[in-house]
């Protein structure tokens, strides 16, 4: 349950700076209540800020995909339970959700399976060995972790409509790969505007460039919760 409908939107920081993470979370003020850490970020000194972030009230998605040996992933969500992160991120292959499930029981974490990246098409699985299409590959994960019992999913926006019609209200749906009209789609192949996501059967809505690029960053941000305001 989303009691606060800013929380819907989440601002990637993908910035390779702590300090410009910093001066972006205080410009963007309360206009946002959530921030996804990635890899960009926690090479270069994001862990400590993901903490500082949750210390000030915030809440952040740890975007880290994890995915190795059932006992790494287990101990390595313990460990992350334990910064106090509200989201994280694992690949979606049934041995690693089930560790990871595991790694965060007792505790407040939501584990996220990542199905298929918003970045791949048809082509790049091919490419990669698979057989599937990208909306099968997504419903073969989707049942996956159904069965295991994972909290959340992220997945395009394309796959959301239908996966909402089948997990219902049994779990979260994260959509990266959120574009506002008209803004450049960059490496994100398969997209949708904010409106279009929510309505589609997302909860919460990553997005990065539109307003971390942005001229006014904090105008972007608003703007895109006020789409989210008319679409719920």
């Amino acid at each position: 349950m989303i009691l606060d409908q800013r929380d819907r939107l989440i601002v990637a920081l993908d910035i390779d700076s702590v300090a410009r993470a910093e001066a972006l979370v205080a410009q963007l003020g309360d206009s946002v209540t959530f921030y996804k850490v990635g890899y960009q970020l926690v090479f270069n000194g994001g862990l400590p800020f993901a903490q500082a972030l949750v210390a000030s009230g915030k809440k952040v998605f740890l975007d880290m995909k994890l995915h190795d040996i059932g006992n790494t992933v287990a101990k390595g969500v313990e460990a992350i339970a334990r910064m106090g992160v509200t989201f994280l991120t694992v690949h979606a292959f049934p041995q690693t959700m089930r560790a990871a499930v595991e790694g965060a029981r007792g505790s407040d974490l939501k584990v996220l399976g990542v199905t298929v990246l918003t970045s791949y098409d048809a082509a790049d699985l091919a490419e990669s060995g698979y057989r599937q299409s990208v909306s099968d590959l997504v419903s073969l994960r989707v049942g996956q972790a159904l069965e295991i019992g994972l909290p959340g999913l992220v997945l395009s926006p394309e796959e959301a409509a239908a996966t909402r019609r089948r997990v219902g209200d049994r779990m979260l749906l994260v959509t990266p790969g959120v574009r506002p009209a008209g803004s450049d789609s960059g490496d994100q192949k398969r997209i949708m505007t904010p409106g279009d996501a929510l309505r589609a059967g997302a909860d919460h809505l990553v997005v990065g460039r539109p307003i971390v690029a942005a001229a006014d960053p904090k105008a972007a941000a608003l703007a895109i919760q006020a789409e989210i305001a008319a679409a719920v």
